[in-house]
């Protein structure tokens, strides 16, 4: 059975202490991050099943707490795309690719919204904690040399991430995964959109905002990439499996690349915004 929902979120309910999951009326709560945030008392229709095949029903919930919107044992694997807006191939004073960049997170690498910290380890507490704001996209069935013009009906939902990064690790290396794959370093979340509420994901404004400040402004329409194309290319050869989270790149403005530089640093308001999703909102903690 397909899923209906189209603004799903995972939370811990008020009334029974439990993990369900729910949805949300988007034209009552379109930002649900900001509004539990502010205190507000928000509820959810119970979704019954999974994120898979979840069918929303009449009863209510309050949510008491949001969660990642899946659970760590339904991403088999996080894909993630580099060098893949103009604008910040622009900022790096870096060519246009060819062909994706690519490195991977593991899926010990996910994370959640507020209260969720953004945790980071003694290795990474160097000045060089760094963060990229970025739409994510789940799958939600597996497939193999998948063509283009079909790719897109593999996405169940898009969420805002935070590609959160170790700069000086990342530098040492030529591979990335090490450096953006520490644990909890891709909080994704408020909400999981269904592509029937976005029907066009390359059109949605992005940002960064660190303690208040807008650091990154910009738009899916930079990407390099687009979302069929990335699909198609990775499933060259290769089985997505279900629940594959894929990230798809950041605009300008991280902190590496800014004058002078800016780095995370403890009991920092982290948040990523993206049109018609909402905002992701974590602290940042130096354990």
């Amino acid at each position: 059975m397909a899923p209906n929902w189209t603004h799903l979120v995972r939370f811990l309910a008020e009334e029974d202490g439990q993990i369900h999951l729910g949805q949300i009326d988007a034209k009552e709560w379109p930002d649900v991050g900001l509004a539990l945030h502010d205190g507000k008392k928000v509820t959810a229709n119970l979704v019954e099943g999974t994120v898979f095949d979840g069918v929303v029903t009449d009863k209510y919930l309050t949510i008491a707490q949001l969660l990642s919107p899946l659970r760590i044992d339904e991403v088999p694997i996080i894909r993630c795309l580099g060098l893949n807006y103009r604008d910040h191939a622009k900022e790096a004073n870096m060519p246009i690719p060819n062909e994706p960049v690519l490195f991977i997170k593991p899926r010990t690498a996910l994370n959640g919204p507020a209260p969720a910290k953004i945790n980071i380890p003694k290795i990474a507490q160097d000045g060089s904690s760094d963060y990229e704001a970025e739409l994510s996209v789940v799958l939600g069935k597996s497939g193999r040399d998948i063509p283009k013009e079909k790719a897109l009906d593999y996405i169940l939902g898009y969420t805002c991430s935070n590609d959160v990064s170790a700069r000086i690790q990342q530098m040492k290396n030529s591979q990335w995964c090490f450096s953006k794959g520490l644990d909890g370093s891709c909080p994704i979340g408020p909400v999981l959109v269904s592509p029937t509420a976005i029907p066009d994901p390359h059109k949605l404004s992005i940002k960064a905002i660190l303690n208040g400040e807008v650091v990154q402004d910009s738009n899916t329409g930079e990407m390099i990439f687009d979302l069929a194309t990335t699909i198609s290319f990775l499933s060259q050869g290769t089985t997505l499996e279900r629940g594959t989270i894929i990230m798809t790149g950041t605009g300008p403005g991280i902190g590496a690349m800014r004058k002078p530089k800016l780095t995370l640093k403890n009991q920092d308001d982290m948040r990523v915004e993206v049109e018609k999703i909402g905002t992701l909102i974590n602290t940042v903690y130096f354990e």
